[in-house]
């Protein structure tokens, strides 16, 4: 038996090159952690996939930090539609949530391609000005690797019924 339950509407489910396309795309999601108290604590965050991973940066301490010091489970939900349709009482949604360990990255050189590519994400082709910016803040910055192991998408059934009208 899998550790992670299957989608119950198996015609809305996305497929695995959709779910990695919006996470591609998208430039911020929710990561949920176990925080203080075994409440949850979930927090909007930037972020960038690469090769089944996602990538993140943070202050070098928090709520956040200590979360994942404390549990390494987490989930990541990412919005890509949203579209409110009051008039048919319905939301056209489609959203990816990866669930997977969460690390603190203590490795130099890892941290190093880790701003390298949230850097290239959210401000491309400046090598130079990224350059500056990693000299002057790497050392106040952490770097947090989400090792994905289980994705899953869903849409609207109406997305999937036009989709299938294409």
């Amino acid at each position: 038996m899998s550790e992670f339950r299957e989608m119950r509407r198996k015609r809305q489910q996305l497929s695995d090159e959709e779910c990695i396309g919006i996470l591609q795309r998208a430039t911020s999601g929710t990561l949920a952690l176990l925080g203080d108290n075994g409440y949850p604590y979930a927090v909007p965050i930037s972020y960038v996939y690469s090769d089944g991973k996602l990538y993140f940066h943070s202050a070098l301490a928090g709520h956040k930090v200590d979360a994942i010091r404390g549990c390494d489970k987490a989930s990541f939900c990412v919005i890509d539609k949203d579209d409110v349709k009051p008039e048919k009482y319905t939301t056209f949604f489609r959203s990816v949530i990866a669930f997977g360990r969460v690390h603190i990255v203590e490795d130099g050189m890892e941290k190093l391609t880790i701003a390298r590519l949230l850097g290239n994400r959210y401000h491309p082709n400046q090598d130079e000005s990224l350059q500056k910016e990693i000299v002057s803040g790497l050392s106040r910055m952490l770097a947090i690797r989400f090792d994905i192991e289980h994705l899953i998408g869903k849409e609207a059934i109406e997305l999937v019924k036009q989709r299938n009208n294409d």
